[in-house]
């Protein structure tokens, strides 16, 4: 069994929003494995919302290089805002980026090749110099090229987000307007795939189910048929309070019986309709409200499924907008950059440190 330390807690419970004693579960029962408590709370519904990185809190900014139809995306990360915004850091960002344009190297969203890029043009000495005028740790952390008929680029936050959207098909001004709109969109919206044909076969069964999960941990948003089943089988068993009982006999047809039943309650309806899943899943309705909540969510997570957000009635979808401007322009991929995804920045906590410093004395 691994040590559940405070400090697991608190990443968990930023990374999904919630609550302490969730979190420390949700450890406890995947013996610490931040990623499968991850799953496990969204599946217990106590997940307020996943977000597919860390809390992102490391400081930089990404830039951008392009030339024609390629271009580049890098990100350099300092250790505070201040430096970030420092004209000496970003004259040393935008060098990375040209450099990583010229390099011909491909690059990647986990760092790939940046060794090989430091050996360039001086850049890796270039680093080291900086590092000794700023007074900071610097970090070229990645980068990543793009190489299409048509590119379109967006610096989003002073350099918070970089974007690169390649396109195929066209190359005339609407298109190259399409493309840029494109861009805002991607880093507004955060898409994690350009269509479902993206998406393995694997992850969807996964986020089915996760789904399936979610949706029998919630037993007040069950279709009314197993709703009933899974009262029948908690009035027929001896897991809830006289009290409870009696709530549910008496307001088992009222739609607001989940206000008025207790956290135990909800937990034992819970634990049944889990018990029940195998027969569940084979229900029509439950199906069919499974299959409703994964497609909303692929609309959310698919850039050609989003509503694109110019959208003039609310409604149009990103594909529909592309249509619309050329049939013949189609996205082949996206890049999306944003400062210090995925990475943990040190929580500084002077009046700690002066008491620590105090009591070393």
């Amino acid at each position: 069994m691994a040590n559940i330390t405070a400090a697991m807690v608190k990443e968990l419970r930023e990374m999904t929003g919630a609550g302490m004693m969730d979190c420390k579960k949700a450890l406890n029962e995947t013996d610490g494995d931040m990623d499968a408590a991850v799953e496990f709370l969204r599946k217990s519904g106590a997940a307020k919302a996943e977000k597919k990185a860390s809390r992102i809190a490391a400081e930089g900014i990404c830039r951008i290089a392009c030339d024609g139809n390629k271009a580049v995306v890098a990100e350099v990360n300092s250790e505070t805002d201040f430096v970030a915004k420092n004209e000496v850091f970003q004259e040393f960002v935008q060098k990375v980026a040209d450099t990583a344009l010229a390099s011909g190297l491909n690059g990647g969203k986990n760092g790939e090749d940046v060794e090989e890029l430091l050996a360039k043009d001086g850049l890796k000495d270039l680093l080291v110099e900086k590092t000794a005028k700023i007074g900071e740790k610097l970090s070229v952390r990645r980068f990543e090229r793009i190489e299409a008929d048509l590119v379109a680029t967006y610096i989003h936050g002073g350099g918070r987000i970089g974007v690169l959207v390649a396109g195929n098909g066209a190359c005339d001004d609407a298109a190259k307007e399409a493309l840029t709109n494109i861009a805002m969109q991607v880093a507004a919206m955060s898409p994690e795939y350009l269509s479902r044909d993206d998406i393995s076969a694997e992850n969807l069964a996964k986020e089915k189910e996760i789904t399936i999960d979610s949706a029998l941990n919630d037993p007040a948003s069950l279709p009314k048929p197993i709703q009933n089943a899974v009262f029948d089988k908690a009035l027929a068993g001896d897991a809830l309070s006289d009290e409870d009982k009696a709530v549910l006999n008496e307001k088992r047809n009222d739609k607001y019986l989940f206000n008025f039943l207790s956290e135990a309650a909800k937990n034992v309806l819970a634990g049944i309709a889990m018990e029940g899943k195998a027969e569940y899943v084979d229900n029509k309705i439950f199906s069919g409200l499974v299959e409703g909540r994964i497609s909303k969510h692929l609309k959310e997570i698919c850039l050609m499924d989003q509503v694109y957000v110019k959208a003039e009635d609310g409604k149009q979808s990103v594909a529909k907008y592309l249509e619309s401007v050329n049939k013949e322009l189609k996205i082949a991929r996206f890049i999306r950059f944003e400062v210090g995804e995925g990475m943990e920045k040190k929580n500084e906590d002077f009046a700690a440190e002066v008491a620590a410093q105090m009591a070393g004395n």
